[in-house]
């Protein structure tokens, strides 16, 4: 090989190099600037709210209060290969106790495992009680979570246009997990990468889960006030 071509094939190494690396930055960069955009969302409901990473890759978490309570609002991105498209996940949780005496869990029209739940391991699947949505399935760890269904069932508005995935209450706290969104089809068939349009965290939506939440585990902490006055 002439002098010549190894000068040009080293030069079209540096530039794939530079490419490359351009490309990293960049992809670095717009995590870090959807990062802060959703702290900013959060911070509008939770004033107090911090951000707490786990470590996790595409998991984002804040914690902090909200009307008095403890709160956790966290995002996730779902790539599992089972999926037919990566999803963007928002768990949004109360973290406060739970007269409860095992774990509930209802997932939504459950196909595939998850990156944001333990619902598979759970050994009980429990009949769905009248009132509760069409395609729930609900699991538990001990088959008698302690729970007034018809308490919960008056709560479940939310499940209704088939955003919300998950309702998990256990004695510490009640979380909804509800479909942020999903990649965009085109990009993700071509380069496989997960690119979420329009997944902005909504402070309105944000601040609607979190009274959902809320208002449920008054509810149930309520009746069981009741039943023991």
């Amino acid at each position: 090989m002439s002098s010549v071509s190894v000068l040009a094939a080293i030069a079209v190494m540096v530039a794939l190099a530079l490419h490359l690396h351009r490309l990293a930055s960049n992809s670095r960069a717009k995590a870090r600037r959807t990062v802060e955009a959703a702290t900013a969302s959060v911070r509008q409901v939770v004033g107090d709210a911090v951000d707490a990473p786990n470590g996790t890759a595409g998991v984002s978490t804040w914690t902090g209060s909200w009307n008095g309570d403890r709160v956790q609002v966290r995002t996730i991105v779902d790539t599992l290969a089972t999926r037919k498209l990566p999803t963007c996940w928002l768990s949004v949780t109360v973290t406060e106790k739970v007269a409860i005496s095992g774990t509930f869990d209802m997932m939504m029209r459950p196909a595939a495992a998850t990156t944001f739940s333990n619902f598979d391991s759970l050994p009980h699947t429990l009949p769905s009680p009248p009132g509760f949505p069409e395609g729930a399935v609900i699991r538990s760890d001990n088959g008698r979570p302690g729970l007034p269904l018809d308490v919960i069932a008056d709560h479940l508005g939310v499940f209704a246009d088939g955003r919300a995935k998950e309702l998990l209450i256990t004695r510490n706290g009640i979380r909804i997990v509800w479909l942020l969104a999903e990649a965009d089809r085109a990009r993700y068939g071509v380069f496989r990468q997960a690119q979420f349009s329009g997944s902005g965290l909504d402070p309105e939506l944000l601040e609607a889960l979190l009274g959902e939440v809320s208002s449920l585990r008054a509810a149930i902490n309520g009746t069981a006030r009741r039943a023991v006055a």
